[in-house]
């Protein structure tokens, strides 16, 4: 009789992956991955750009040795940088050398903070023969009369002096009309202890989606970049930052650069007057 047989029968499997399967995936991966960077670079393709060029321009110089220079920009005879602590030591006499007729100099920054290189820098730029302004970096989320009172603390403007100004650009607020209310609390300020206008300094997008219409009243210094011209009207401005990524002799590494609107006696216009004498009474 035929032995019975003790083997079980088999069962089938997984059905097989093709091996082609984890090309798709990586293919779609890839593909995902073009479509968030193109977006990404749609949308800040100035600050990329901006990036890859100061890159490249640090690899292949091999370094940057302070004598770099930026053309001027055509079509205006006043230029001007603004300056901090991330400049570090500055030449100004070569500045000066280079047809740098103004600076702004960072002085204060929020309700606490100093800039650490602003006395060496007004000290050095006056004496090079800059005309010199200072600036301060407005944070929303402080009170407007405790920035105001730092940067008087901090700068001793005098007449001849540029106007002093307010850095408005940060968006860590909450509430537009308490931002545009301590502005305008700093402004008044510093307006009532210096005997001068302030000026008021912001990038075009900021401007026109916070403050355009409610400080007309106050000079206006312009950032606005990778533009041929500012799309806003001539008369609403009088300095125009143009460009953010500057090469000037004298500084090692990039600056603002910044145009006025006018011949120099005109900026000199702007400058604090000197105190008027009291008047005769007449007697003797």
């Amino acid at each position: 009789m035929p032995s019975l047989s003790t083997t079980r029968p088999q069962r089938p499997g997984p059905p097989s992956v093709p091996r082609r399967s984890w090309r798709w995936g990586l293919l779609a991966a890839l593909l995902l991955g073009l479509v968030a960077g193109s977006t990404y670079y749609v949308r800040h393709r100035v600050q990329v750009n901006r990036y890859a060029r100061r890159t490249w321009a640090t690899l292949t110089r091999g370094g940057l040795t302070g004598r770099e220079r930026t053309p001027l920009l055509a079509g205006y005879s006043v230029h001007g940088i603004d300056v901090s602590a991330y400049q570090g030591r500055i030449d100004w006499p070569e500045v000066a050398r280079n047809r740098v007729r103004f600076a702004f100099i960072k002085a204060s920054e929020g309700a606490t903070l100093r800039d650490a290189r602003f006395a060496r820098n007004w000290r050095e730029a006056r004496a090079a023969g800059v005309l010199c302004g200072a600036y301060h970096y407005f944070q929303p989320n402080r009170d407007g009369r405790v920035q105001a009172n730092l940067f008087a603390r901090t700068v001793p403007l005098a007449p001849g002096d540029l106007p002093p100004v307010l850095d408005v650009e940060a968006a860590n607020f909450h509430d537009v009309a308490v931002l545009r209310r301590e502005v305008a609390r700093w402004l008044r300020l510093i307006e009532a202890h210096y005997g001068v206008r302030p000026i008021l300094y912001s990038n075009h997008s900021f401007y026109q989606r916070h403050l355009a219409g409610h400080f007309d009243r106050y000079p206006l210094w312009l950032a606005h970049y990778e533009v041929a011209r500012p799309t806003m009207p001539a008369n609403k401005w009088i300095i125009w930052q143009h460009s953010d990524e500057a090469y000037v002799p004298g500084i090692r590494g990039v600056v603002d650069f910044n145009v006025f609107q006018g011949n120099f006696e005109d900026l000199q216009a702007l400058r604090i007057p000197a105190p008027t004498p009291p008047a005769s009474s007449g007697r003797r």
